[in-house]
């Protein structure tokens, strides 16, 4: 492998790790391992902090790839917390409001799945990394600021309840959607057709494009992975 030329890696991102986060790991045992003080390298597609699952990185003039592989089909897996919201649609914050969940039952939750198949305008979470005026939103409303971000157009090729527990008003989707799609104002968006709340408590993408989670290598893995491979050393740094 000659990673200072380009490779493609696919990983495992763990729980409560940044898409930058994990690639920064990477970056640095590869690195280490080729001898170079910085391997350029790059990721297609973020997944959010609490969100696991199939994570790309590109190595050298691979990175050339990341804008086409993120155009790429994705499939997530859900689970919904009906009749409550969060202030970021996860829990990254703690729920901000309860609502009625009496009237929730399976065939109703399946019955309003269907208005999300196809294309449909969504509008981003305020916490996410969408810019206003050039500054990231989630950092803005961290300092206490108002975000305004406007809907985007959106694809949605599949999307269906998987499981539902009435006890606990926990619902499991499974979604397959194109760029730009974000799983966290869709759970928002689903508790609001229910006449309800919703938020994330679990999400993993298990598919991006050919690649599913089966291919992808757990960053504990990773290091005896790495040291399995034939690896081409070289003295060229890329930044």
């Amino acid at each position: 492998m000659n990673f200072v030329e380009g490779e493609i890696l696919y990983i495992n991102k763990p729980y409560r790790m940044s898409s930058f986060g994990a690639l920064a790991h990477i970056r640095y045992l590869i690195s280490k391992k080729v001898g170079v003080k910085r391997v350029k390298t790059g990721h297609a597609g973020t997944l959010d902090p609490l969100a696991t699952g199939v994570l790309i990185l590109c190595t050298g003039k691979k990175t050339k790839e990341i804008e086409r592989l993120q155009y790429h089909t994705k499939e997530y897996t859900a689970t919904l917390q009906l009749g409550a919201t969060t202030p970021s649609y996860d829990m990254e914050h703690p729920e901000d409001a309860t609502y009625p969940t009496a009237h929730i039952t399976r065939e109703l939750i399946e019955e309003k799945l269907k208005l999300f198949v196809g294309e449909i305008q969504q509008v981003p979470p305020a916490y996410s990394a969408c810019k206003v005026d050039g500054h990231r939103a989630y950092k803005l409303k961290r300092k206490g600021a108002e975000v305004e971000l406007k809907p985007k157009t959106l694809q949605i090729d599949e999307i269906e309840l998987t499981d539902f527990d009435p006890a606990t008003m926990q619902a499991k989707i499974r979604v397959v959607c194109g760029k730009g799609t974000y799983i966290r104002a869709l759970a928002r968006d689903i508790g609001q057709a229910l006449d309800s709340g919703a938020y994330l408590t679990a999400l993993c993408r298990t598919r991006l494009g050919d690649v599913r989670i089966e291919d992808c290598i757990t960053l504990d893995d990773f290091p005896q992975w790495l040291e399995n491979q034939d690896v081409e050393c070289g003295q060229q740094e890329s930044k």
